[in-house]
């Protein structure tokens, strides 16, 4: 019997189930920075391990903040091998593009919460960079969750199950009334699992083409409002 959610943040309620990876790369297919997939791969990367290793997103950064961050470390990371490409050329394209799509997609997901907030308790669990909280006001989603697990406010990460277990702590159930709602067939399904708690997979555009095990999770859905 299912009594409380846990719901992953980025690539599920701000991307509709899609790798961050991708959404950024058809923002540049979109806004047309002349570089091929696999230097865009390279770049992607490369930030998201200098953000990992590096306090440089701020507790009060909004979303659009981060996402500047973001690019601009791409496309600094670009330059370096096509000095045609800079980011005065495409940073603010890109950040337009994308901001402007994630505001959209993340208004769909704040409905779905809304009526699901009325039915369940909801704690939020994600790898995220100590500002969540505040990306959660800039999209009128504070309040939704009882509770957030973040981890670089914990000190576990994904896909350690034990970043679920603290989660399924703060909804006082047990793992088996739990179910979680994620993107990423590694990082959520599977250690949610271990933790205990059933699993709602995501499925959107992954980062690789690679097959992965569609059995693992408990269900799968393409949509959030399948979950009404």
């Amino acid at each position: 019997m299912m009594k409380g959610y846990i719901f992953d943040y980025g690539g599920t309620l701000d991307t509709g189930g899609n790798h961050w990876g991708k959404v950024i790369w058809h923002a540049y297919e979109h806004v047309g920075v002349p570089v091929d997939e696999a230097l865009y791969r390279e770049a992607y990367v490369h930030g998201e391990r200098t953000l990992g290793r590096n306090p440089i997103i701020q507790p009060d950064f909004t979303f659009r903040q981060t996402l500047e961050k973001k690019i601009q470390l791409q496309l600094d990371f670009i330059e370096t091998r096509c000095p045609e490409v800079t980011r005065a050329q495409y940073g603010e394209m890109l950040l337009d593009d994308l901001y402007t799509r994630t505001c959209e997609e993340t208004a769909r997901s704040r409905s779905v919460l809304l009526q699901l907030h009325e039915r369940f308790p909801m704690v939020l669990v994600s790898n995220f960079y100590g500002n969540i909280a505040t990306v959660l006001r800039e999209f009128q989603l504070g309040g939704i969750f009882q509770h957030i697990v973040e981890s670089a406010v914990v000190g576990i990460r994904k896909p350690d199950p034990r970043i679920f277990s603290l989660g399924v702590e703060a909804l006082g159930l047990d793992p088996s009334e739990v179910v979680v709602v994620g993107d990423s067939i590694d990082k959520d399904i599977i250690p949610a699992h271990q933790a205990g708690c059933q699993t709602v997979w995501f499925k959107g555009e992954g980062w690789t083409s690679d097959p992965v095990d569609e059995s693992a999770p408990d269900r799968i859905i393409s949509n959030l409002t399948e979950l009404l």
